[in-house]
């Protein structure tokens, strides 16, 4: 049974991942660790956190509707090849469990820190105003299939997939290509939920905390200018995710 400070601290956590989720992506790799250390099994964290993932999309997908952004047609097509991987991705992702679950995630998160650092030096999501029509069409929706297995998988890092498909493949800028990614993650989330709602065990309770956070977080992210926010965020991650792999990997 989880208590009361416990489910404080992951609506706090999700406000934070909400944002990051937003803006650049790796919210994940702030709640599922938390949820892992706090003794929730790796199968159950992963589905509960989908709660939170679909919440802060459909917040976000309003919000940038609002600012202007918005093309329904292409993120529904695009959605839609990433469901079959989803399925396959989430199957996988309910059986892993124990200490081969936090093998997987340490890794993961090893090979975000080494994308973020190779990578600073790149455009982020929200720096590029650009309005150039997205090319390479065929290439994007066949890629998109392994980007909805990776995230029905484990989600964690799954931002950091999108943008170099959307934004390099596809030619979209920045802003754009965030636009699609929130719309497609929550499309897919449904499916990846439905599948370890089936599976494992969620918690719902928990699950509604993270979302409620989550969405003020993602609220937030839309407002929040990447120039000035970016810095921080990498920093905070870079440390959090250290962290989490020592815990991980050695106790």
């Amino acid at each position: 049974m989880i208590e009361s400070w416990q489910l404080l601290l992951l609506t706090g956590t999700a406000v934070i991942a909400g944002t990051v989720n937003v803006i650049a992506g790796g919210g994940s790799l702030l709640t599922i660790p938390i949820m892992v250390f706090l003794g929730i099994p790796g199968p159950v964290a992963n589905g509960t956190n989908r709660i939170a993932i679909l919440a802060q999309s459909i917040t976000a997908v309003i919000a940038f509707f609002r600012k202007g952004y918005a093309d329904f047609r292409l993120s529904l097509s695009l959605s839609l090849c990433a469901m079959p991987g989803t399925v396959a991705g989430a199957l996988l992702g309910t059986r892993l469990e124990g200490v081969w679950f936090n093998r997987v995630l340490a890794l993961v998160m090893v090979g975000v820190i080494l994308i973020m650092q190779l990578d600073q030096d790149t455009d982020r999501p929200g720096r590029a105003t650009g309005t150039a029509a997205p090319r390479n069409l065929l290439a994007g929706h066949l890629l998109m299939v392994l980007v909805g297995c990776f995230g029905g998988f484990i989600q964690v890092g799954v931002g950091f997939i999108f943008i170099p498909v959307l934004h390099r493949v596809m030619g979209m800028d920045l802003v754009t290509a965030n636009m699609h990614k929130v719309f497609i993650i929550g499309c897919y989330t449904i499916v990846a939920l439905a599948i370890f709602a089936l599976k494992v065990e969620i918690l719902w309770l928990t699950g509604l905390c993270l979302a409620l956070g989550s969405s003020a977080g993602a609220w937030l992210g839309t407002h929040i200018s990447v120039s000035k926010g970016e810095p921080v965020i990498r920093w905070v991650l870079n440390i959090t995710l250290c962290l989490f792999i020592i815990k991980l990997l050695f106790f």
